[in-house]
């Protein structure tokens, strides 16, 4: 995949401050709400961000370390390598989810939770609108980052962003159906039994 650098981070931009409108959104409900466990057994929506904010606890400061390093001159195309393209694509939201297994140390489920865990989210994402107005003065294919799986293996800046945030909108997303879902269950009229 090539696709030019602005059109790229414009896109990541606007999922990021979509993910920001609804984490807004949700903090101004009842802390109920946000614990309440799907019927399926699911995470709850706190968990869903608290996933979200122990990625971006290795992400953010590895992602600001490889820009700061960076000598490479910004490019106009930004070309997406074969992993990091994979990696991406996988972690877009889709009608039927692919279940991924969630490593140990990033499952949040059963965690004690609360309001500051959307505050370091909102912090984390306002962390990233930076990161991504600060890529505009770097390379976005030359510049490679670790990611969280293997020290082993780098991506492409421009791939590490889209797995970051297509992930935060995957799990943003899983965290809507969730509000939606007991949104729904404590606006249901009773039934009165006559």
């Amino acid at each position: 995949m090539t696709i030019p650098v602005e059109q790229l981070l414009s896109e990541l931009e606007n999922m990021t401050k979509q993910n920001i409108s609804f984490v807004q959104h949700i903090r101004q409900q009842p802390e109920t709400l946000w614990q309440q466990r799907p019927t399926n057994g699911g995470w709850t929506m706190l968990e869903c961000i608290e996933h979200l904010n122990r990625y971006g606890n290795f992400y953010i400061p590895e992602i600001n370390r490889r820009i700061q390093a960076s000598t490479h001159a910004p490019a106009l195309l930004f070309k997406s390598g074969k992993i990091g393209n994979y990696f991406a694509e996988m972690m877009l939201p889709k009608a039927k989810p692919n279940n991924m297994k969630t490593f140990k140390a990033m499952n949040p489920q059963h965690a004690l939770l609360g309001k500051d865990t959307l505050d370091t989210f909102l912090q984390q994402q306002q962390q990233l609108l930076e990161i991504l107005q600060r890529c505009r003065h770097t390379n976005l294919t030359k510049v490679r980052t670790a990611i969280s799986i293997t020290p082993l293996l780098k991506l492409r800046l421009g791939d590490t962003l889209r797995v970051v945030i297509y992930h935060n909108l995957r799990h943003i997303k899983q965290a809507e159906k969730i509000a939606a879902y007991n949104s729904s269950k404590t606006t249901r009229p009773s039934t009165i039994v006559q």
